[in-house]
């Protein structure tokens, strides 16, 4: 058995491609596009590790693998290849010694990991316990102090990297940002005079909207030093310093209490799931009676708890330590904090759009990116955004805005009669 045949065994034969291995040898669709094993590394990553997702992925990141006329930047196209039109080949027990001759001939070994990947959760012990102030620190800090260039680059002027809200089909990734945050803030009812929380605040776009727009006064607090010096440098340059604040802390950290709003955007993924009721209780305290919280969240389809699996691509090379739950999960620990739930939506589909949008981004410019991030990271995020676009495509996840308010003793919600106004 060759080693083009050893490859289309592990992983199974793809309509359409054609697999050539570096010693010459052939397998799949004469004509098909050329999946192009360069090295032994291709099989020594499939063969060691546990997950073919795993395995395809180190070997792609580490120049192993490839294929032919595929965009680096966007894989959309050879994602949705894998997915629908994998042909999945167990051999036959007459091939087994063939196979075990071949594999035993190669003699695979653990080939050096891409340098991207992050250690396993359990030499990440080493930062602290799993969720502590610490680790998360630690991950935030993985994910998001790249470059601030880079994420320019990515996510375009809004430097917004949750979610967006198209409010019509020809609506531009600006556009969408901006009338996101605009529904955040009608949702939340704010008006001038009041006081808004935005945990996990990113670069401050909500805040600097909600300020501009709304008449507030807003602190924004996030675990990213580079997300923070970005953020309070474009509320100066705007002249909203005195009414607009970006904080580098641990929103465990914040201190004040009284706000009429918090906005929760793209913060709950990376706090864990059994810190939910502690995570809720105290943005409960935060808020006055009759203030509003808006928690919004990438969500499993379905409520059947599982982590994040140690194995999986987004655990290992995107978001260390992160976690999803179900939205009726998401509304239950919100109500059992004592927060009343007034309305919740699912945004996928818009999530499958901006992640397209972050792509073509990410195509446009991508020399820089790579000059930037090197080429080992834009790979990562071409990976990343590409398979998020196809996850929420086919209801895989999705993104629930749930809004709540704190009700009075008396269960006064100062909401009236009204329904939430979209």
């Amino acid at each position: 058995m060759t080693m083009a045949q050893v490859f289309s065994t592990l992983v199974g034969e793809v309509a359409g491609l054609q697999v050539r291995a570096w010693d010459g040898s052939r397998s799949g669709e004469p004509g098909g596009r050329i999946l192009h094993l360069h090295d032994r590394r291709a099989l020594d990553h499939l063969l060691t590790t546990t997950s073919s997702e795993l395995g395809l992925a180190r070997a792609y990141l580490s120049g192993a693998l490839s294929i032919e006329g595929m965009d680096e930047a966007n894989p959309y196209p050879e994602l949705v290849l894998l997915r629908d039109h994998v042909r999945p080949t167990a051999p036959r027990p007459s091939d087994l010694p063939r196979l075990a001759t071949a594999v035993g001939a190669l003699r695979p070994r653990p080939a050096p990991l891409p340098a991207e990947e992050t250690p396993t959760r359990a030499r990440r012990l080493a930062t602290g316990l799993r969720h502590g102030r610490r680790r998360d620190a630690t991950a935030i800090a993985h994910h998001y102090d790249v470059s601030n260039r880079f994420y320019e680059l990515l996510l375009g002027p809004s430097m917004t990297y949750t979610c967006a809200a198209y409010p019509h089909e020809g609506a531009t990734l600006e556009e969408a940002q901006a009338h996101k945050h605009d529904l955040v803030c009608r949702k939340l009812g704010l008006r001038p005079g009041m006081r808004l929380l935005d945990v996990g605040c990113g670069w401050g776009g909500m805040v600097r909207h909600a300020v501009e727009h709304y008449g507030v006064t807003a602190l924004g607090v996030t675990l990213s030093r580079q997300q923070a010096l970005w953020g309070q440098r474009m509320i100066e340059r705007a002249g909203l310093t005195g009414r607009a604040e970006i904080r580098h802390c641990d929103y465990r950290d914040v201190t004040e209490r009284g706000f009429d709003a918090i906005s929760s955007i793209g913060l709950t993924e990376h706090i864990g799931v059994r810190a939910y009721p502690a995570y809720f209780a105290f943005l409960r305290d935060r808020l006055r009676d009759e203030g509003r919280l808006l928690n919004h969240c990438i969500t499993w389809a379905d409520n059947r708890h599982r982590p994040m699996s140690r194995r999986a691509f987004v655990e290992r090379y995107v978001f260390p330590d992160g976690e999803l739950a179900g939205s009726g999960r998401i509304v239950t620990e919100i109500e059992d904090a004592g927060l009343e739930v007034r309305h919740q939506e699912n945004l996928r589909e818009h999530y499958a759009r901006t992640c397209g949008e972050w792509g073509a981004n990410l195509t446009e410019h991508w020399a820089e990116c790579v000059a930037e991030a090197g080429i080992g990271r834009a790979r990562v995020w071409g990976l990343y955004l590409a398979g998020s676009r196809l996850n929420f495509e086919r209801r895989g996840m999705g993104l629930h805005q749930v809004l709540a308010v704190r009700t009075s003793a008396h269960g006064v919600s100062g909401m009236g009669l009204r329904r939430v106004s979209l």
